[in-house]
């Protein structure tokens, strides 16, 4: 059976107990070579070094920076586990309303209280305004945020000042620093929703909106349900 080292407390140990013990062990190190990657041993001959040291160095540093790098990925895993719980549950909310007054509310309880967004607007374009939830009409939603509808798709970073007093209203405006907005399409529905941060580098162009899409692409299956089909934008 392979000797197992001893676990020695650290405020008792000295060099003289390490060389005793290695000398006691001649196959440690041959028993626990990963840990050869983490050790400094200088192999020298003058001003020269060794390519055997070289080669450990680079080894060691290549080790820090996978460990960097894996720990990074975890994070960035833990992260997408928590967005998705809270996408499923506000999908799951979406699918049990029972009318349009609570489907605006799932949507905008669930992003400023679960997701933590501090702005957040949903606008549906139609030529007659529902009782609830904010409307404006074809017309005005084409003068004003075009530009956004245009692409179809997903967009964020900064937005222009007529574009934010349009998503968000004149006051609001003033505080939203950066913005991702997903456009609502489907079967004559049309509108979009908005979200808001006061840090103009928290919705960057680059930053990734799946999430937020997602929950455009649900909203366009389940207001129709609760209004009149409404014109297209043109």
């Amino acid at each position: 059976m392979t000797d197992q080292p001893q676990v020695v407390p650290e405020q008792n140990l000295d060099a003289e107990a390490v060389v005793a013990y290695l000398r006691a062990h001649p196959t440690f190190f041959a028993e626990h070579d990963e840990l050869l990657i983490e050790q400094r041993i200088p192999h020298q001959r003058g001003d020269s070094v060794s390519l055997v040291e070289r080669q450990l160095k680079l080894l060691r540093d290549r080790n820090i920076e996978m460990r960097h790098r894996l720990s990074q990925l975890m994070d960035v895993a833990r992260d997408n586990d928590r967005l998705f719980d809270k996408t499923r549950r506000l999908i799951l909310d979406l699918l049990d309303a029972g009318s349009l007054e609570e489907v605006v509310m799932a949507v905008e309880d669930s992003l400023r209280q679960e997701f933590q967004v501090p702005f957040v607007s949903l606008i549906l374009f139609g030529e007659s305004a529902a009782p609830v939830g904010r409307w404006a009409s074809n017309g005005e939603a084409q003068q004003a945020i075009g530009a956004l509808l245009g692409s179809g798709k997903t967009v964020s970073g900064n937005l222009r000042e007529h574009e934010l007093a349009f998503l968000f209203g004149d006051e609001q405006r003033k505080e939203v620093g950066s913005s991702a907005v997903a456009t609502l399409e489907y079967q004559g529905l049309h509108g979009v929703l908005a979200i808001g941060s006061h840090d103009p580098q928290h919705y960057k162009s680059s930053v990734g909106t799946l999430f937020l899409g997602y929950i455009a692409e649900v909203l366009g299956r389940v207001v129709p349900r609760f209004t009149q089909t409404l014109r297209p934008v043109r």
